[in-house]
């Protein structure tokens, strides 16, 4: 038997398997097999990254993505269940505030969930987790958008 745990979010995190008597819980993070999944799916969406202009240029160091890639990686592990470098390195995420130098429009968040997207369907997790990424990868987007529409 499987239950789901949610957040206050109602993000869902974690599997709890019962199997005779015994309650196991399962991250997401050990559910697609480690870190070694986050580093494909970060890699693959830093490649479509580089290919769009529009994102391109929302990154200082366009020559070499190689610290944003870690950064994602490290944050993406830790969200979902791994290892916790990532704020024991860097302290709280504080996503928005790290992200409110850069102009975050509706037009830039759309491109950032299209590359994202295409990195998740790629790697094709179980349906269940693709879920899972995909609208937490479509949330965190929205809630970066820190420009006003534009008219």
């Amino acid at each position: 038997m499987t239950f789901q745990t949610s957040f206050p979010s109602g993000k869902s995190h974690n599997s709890l398997e019962k199997s005779e008597g015994v309650i196991s819980v399962s991250s997401v993070y050990e559910q697609v097999g480690g870190s070694h999944f986050f580093e494909r799916l970060v890699d693959r969406f830093y490649d479509g990254v580089a290919a769009d202009p529009l994102l391109l240029a929302l990154y200082p160091e366009q020559s070499d993505l190689s610290g944003a890639r870690l950064r994602l990686t490290m944050f993406l592990v830790q969200y979902w269940g791994g290892p916790t470098t990532y704020s024991d390195e860097r302290g709280h995420p504080r996503l928005r505030q790290r992200h409110f130098p850069f102009a975050i429009g509706q037009v830039e968040r759309d491109h950032w969930v299209v590359a994202m997207q295409a990195a998740v369907d790629e790697l094709a997790p179980s349906p269940e987790i693709h879920a899972q990424l995909s609208e937490y990868m479509q949330f965190a987007a929205t809630s970066l958008i820190n420009q006003p529409p534009s008219a």
